[in-house]
């Protein structure tokens, strides 16, 4: 069997702020947090080894707490499909929690490419209800 992707580990500044952010727009709620670190994931029940086995899970943000400045674009990027609403109302939701709309050179794509409220690029897709 090969490996279960079960989290995204994102730098940051403000642990509060970003998780808060992540957890509004993907309906995550928070898990576990340490010193230095917040964890959320998508609400439900406490995940086994089990249902790791059994199927793939959405995978778990943490965020971790980091002096470092962002200064270049993100290697990696998390991509978020619309599932009940249009793209652009989905980029207008997403704007009131704090994203906003970048431009990294992109033209002519499907996608619309965002910055989370601490500069860290993601692409919001075509909603699967089109």
């Amino acid at each position: 069997m090969a490996s279960r992707l079960t989290e995204v580990i994102i730098d940051c500044h403000n642990l509060e702020v970003m998780s808060d952010f992540w957890c509004r727009a993907l309906n995550y709620e928070r898990v576990h947090s340490g010193d230095g670190w917040i964890a959320i994931r998508a609400a439900g029940p406490e995940l086994t080894e089990a249902m790791l086995m059994e199927s793939a899970q959405s995978p778990a943000l943490a965020f971790v707490l980091v002096n470092d400045e962002k200064i270049v674009k993100n290697r990696v990027h998390i991509d978020v499909t619309p599932i009940d609403r249009s793209q652009d109302d989905e980029v207008g939701r997403l704007v009131s929690l704090g994203a906003k709309r970048i431009d990294i050179g992109q033209s002519g794509t499907s996608w619309v490419v965002m910055a989370d409220p601490e500069g860290n690029e993601f692409c919001v897709m075509e909603s699967i209800t089109n």
